[in-house]
Order: structure tokens, then C-alpha cells, then sequence
């Protein structure tokens, strides 16, 4: 079992030119190709597991790549294959959940599967949805658990009304409704995460977004890609906090999506009293400009209760920010928390214990009282986000994180960039 020590830091600053391209964009660049039938141009690809296998899998399902190193070119195939293999998501709950959307409603038979972790993780929340707009998805618990097989055929046009705010869940129904016999919608409590609706927008889709989001159906295919993926600012989130934990540090984060729906979590530390600073650049599939984060003292306790879609990512690197912080914290209305790669509610309740700090779980949340960080060693839960946020806590206190090997799944680099901060081995 591969293990990280991250020792503590001195002041510093860094210029992140190098963070891990946008996992979210990257998964929808490779899916989204199919629907076109031209090729697609993807620069800037994360070449991580996660995404390398939603890339197979378009393979598998008929696609040509060709990876020059730099671009990645999709070549689509005229009809979606049937493969003769079981199309394995490896760690990606987006992979199997927007897969299980966009497969539904192509004929054919097709079985997706996962790593160990993956396995477990519950998928009713997709295919629930699904089955009730007629897709046929089966597996284990009744098609909670993967393996899910799915026998793809033509879906109805639907209105959907989600109990949930979930970008997976609506990315799931929009994929399903564009093959469908009719216009579709969907609504959700609150808005969700919006990259599939801007990208399949920027590539001709018929997408309108207010109260709901109305889909109309392909009448044709639609345009390639040709897009440079922008930075991962879920990714670049660790070292946002890590400049404001460790006193008169700085950070400056390119080339990233400054979509609102996916920089909410810098919004709360400049709640707490950092100093953000938002460069815009570019805006075409989406906004893309620079990030400066930038020490400005201690910060103070804040209460994250509204917009929690658009942050769930980031709530454990936050959740090292509280506990750094004067007061208390508090998170809430963030269930869905308990369904990501692990239960993140009980790992990092049960990560910042044993760093002394006291904390209160609740169904949908958790309290956090600031302290002092104390050196611990934790358990990542074969979580890639646990593990990178008790690494960015070690940067105060020192730290020692078990069963690191998940964080190659979703950021490469990450323990690479760490060490041009301190002292890092693994």
C-alpha cells in the first residue's frame, strides 16, 4: 500500500502553469465525439486513469484515436458498436454515470463495470431516473451496483423533475433525451454543474437553460470539437488553500475554467477572508483566465449551506481550511457527499479527529471547530480527494497519508507540484 509524508511548509510562492487538465471536460471531450461524425480535436486531454478509460471505451465502442502527445484526435464511427467486451470506468463514478445515459438510448447490449471502489458505489440515483423514461438497466441490488448491463432502445421524451442537484444525474438524462422520440426536461432543485449543457450547446445541440433545462432532440449529427481543455479548478483547489493555511503565501493558478458553477469554493474562502483574484482570458466552450490566491491572515469560521452542487467537489480540501480557521465552521445540506468515492462526511470527520480537531458529523454534514493542526497518520479510504487534502494539511502540521495510490487516478502531478512546496516522500 503506497503511502505519502508530506512534511510542513515555509512560506512560499507558486506559479501552478502545470495543474491537471479538467477531469469533468476531459471524460465529456471523449463521450461527446460520438455524437458528431467528424473528427474531433482535444488538446490539453487529462492522461489520467480515469480518463484514459472513458477514451477506451470510446474505442471499444467504435471510435479511432490518434494521440500525437499534444492532441488527441476521435474519429467517430458511423453507428455505435456493440463490443464484445465489458467496458470497464476503473475508478469514475462521471464515466459509468454519463455512460449509463448516453448508452441507454443506442441499440445494443453493453456492461459497465469498475474498479473495487467503484463497485460499490450506488448508481440507483442514475439509473432510477433512466428506468422511469423507459431505458433498461440492470445489475446488482436492481441495478444499484455495477456491473450494470444495459440493452439500449428508444427512450420517450420525458419531463424529469430530480429530487437532487446533481450534474451526473442531469448530464445522464440530457445524453439519454437527445436520442429520444421527442423535446425533453429536466429540472433539478438547484443548478447543477452546466458543462454538458454549454459544451453539447457549442457543438449545435439544441440545449435551453432557465427553470429547467429543455432538450431537444438530434436531427442531425452535430459539429466536432475542437477545444483546448482548460485547467481543473477542483484540481488547482488544494493549493488555494495551501496559500492560505501557510502564512504570506501565494499562489497563481493558469489557465483555468472560470465557469461559476465550478469556482464556488474560492468564492467561501474569500468568505473567510482570503484574497481572490479572478483573471478572465477567454470564453468560448467555456470561460477560461488565471486564479491568484493570496494570504491576508487568519481566516474565520464560515457556514456553506446554499450552492452546494457547485462545490461538493471541493468540501474536503475546504474542510482543511475550517480547521485551520478562527471558529466554527459548518457544512450542511451535503448528503450527497456520502456517495462520492467514499463517504467523505465520515472520512473527513474521522482524518481531522485524529489531527485533534473537534468535529461534529451529521447526516449531511459536519461542524468543524478551528484549532491546531496535530501530525496524524490518516486513511485516504482509496479516496483521490481525502488523500490530497490531508497532504495539503501536512503542509501546517506534517502528515502521513496511507493507500495514496487513488490520487494517480484524477491528478498526476499533484504530489510533483507539492514537493516545489516541502518535503515530500512517498
Amino acid at each position: 500500500m503506497r503511502c505519502l509524508k508530506v512534511e510542513p511548509a515555509k512560506a512560499f510562492e507558486l506559479v501552478c502553469d502545470e495543474i491537471a487538465a479538467d477531469k469533468s471536460i476531459s471524460h465529456r471531450c471523449a463521450m461527446f465525439s460520438l455524437l458528431s461524425d467528424k473528427k474531433s480535436r482535444i488538446r490539453g486531454f487529462l492522461r489520467a486513469e480515469d480518463t484514459l478509460n472513458t477514451l477506451k471505451i470510446v474505442q471499444m465502442l467504435g471510435a479511432k484515436v490518434d494521440d500525437d502527445g499534444v492532441e488527441i484526435c476521435i474519429t467517430p464511427p458511423e453507428r455505435i458498436n456493440e463490443p464484445d467486451d465489458v467496458l470497464d470506468c476503473g475508478n469514475s463514478g462521471t464515466g459509468m454515470r454519463l455512460f449509463c445515459g448516453l448508452l441507454s438510448a443506442v441499440p445494443g447490449h453493453f456492461v459497465l463495470t469498475g474498479d473495487k471502489y467503484l463497485r460499490r458505489r450506488p448508481m440507483r440515483r442514475v439509473t432510477g431516473p433512466l428506468g422511469k423514461i423507459g431505458a433498461k438497466i440492470d445489475g446488482r441490488e436492481k441495478g444499484n451496483l455495477a456491473p450494470l448491463a444495459i440493452r439500449g432502445r428508444e427512450l420517450k421524451a420525458f419531463e424529469y423533475k430530480s429530487t437532487i442537484a446533481s450534474a451526473q444525474v442531469k448530464s445522464a438524462m440530457i445524453l439519454a433525451a437527445l436520442r429520444a422520440d421527442g423535446i425533453s426536461s429536466f429540472k433539478e432543485p438547484e443548478l447543477s454543474r452546466d458543462h454538458t449543457e454549454r459544451m453539447l450547446r457549442g457543438m449545435g445541440a439544441r440545449i435551453e437553460s432557465g427553470e429547467s433545462v429543455t432538450i431537444h432532440p438530434l436531427q442531425k449529427p452535430l459539429d466536432p470539437l475542437d477545444i483546448d481543455v482548460p485547467s481543473d479548478p477542483s484540481s488547482a483547489f488544494f493549493f488555494a488553500v495551501a496559500a492560505v493555511i501557510v502564512p504570506d503565501s501565494r499562489v497563481v493558478i493558469k489557465n483555468v475554467t472560470l465557469n461559476p458553477t465550478r469556482i464556488e469554493a474560492y468564492e467561501v474562502l474569500k468568505r473567510m477572508g482570503a484574497k481572490i483574484d479572478l483573471i478572465r482570458k477567454e470564453n468560448r466552450y467555456e470561460p477560461i483566465g488565471d486564479i491568484a490566491v493570496t494570504y491576508n491572515g487568519p481566516l474565520r469560521g464560515v457556514e456553506v449551506s446554499e450552492r452546494i452542487a457547485w462545490l461538493i467537489d471541493e468540501l474536503p480540501a475546504l474542510a482543511i481550511a475550517m480547521a485551520c480557521a478562527e471558529g466554527v465552521s459548518v457544512v450542511k445540506n451535503a448528503a450527497e457527499l456520502r456517495v462520492k468515492e467514499s463517504d467523505r462526511i465520515g472520512c473527513v470527520v474521522a482524518g481531522l479527529r485524529k489531527c485533534g480537531i473537534t468535529c461534529r458529523e451529521f447526516e449531511d454534514g459536519y461542524e468543524i471547530e478551528g484549532g491546531k493542526l496535530q501530525p496524524a497518520v490518516i486513511d485516504s479510504c482509496g479516496d483521490h480527494r481525502i488523500a490530497m487534502s490531508f497532504a495539503i494539511a501536512g503542509l501546517v502540521a506534517g502528515m502521513e497519508i496511507e493507500d495514496t495510490a487513488c490520487i494517480e487516478t484524477s491528478f498526476p502531478n499533484f504530489v510533483a507540484l507539492l514537493s516545489r512546496i516541502t518535503g515530500v516522500s512517498a
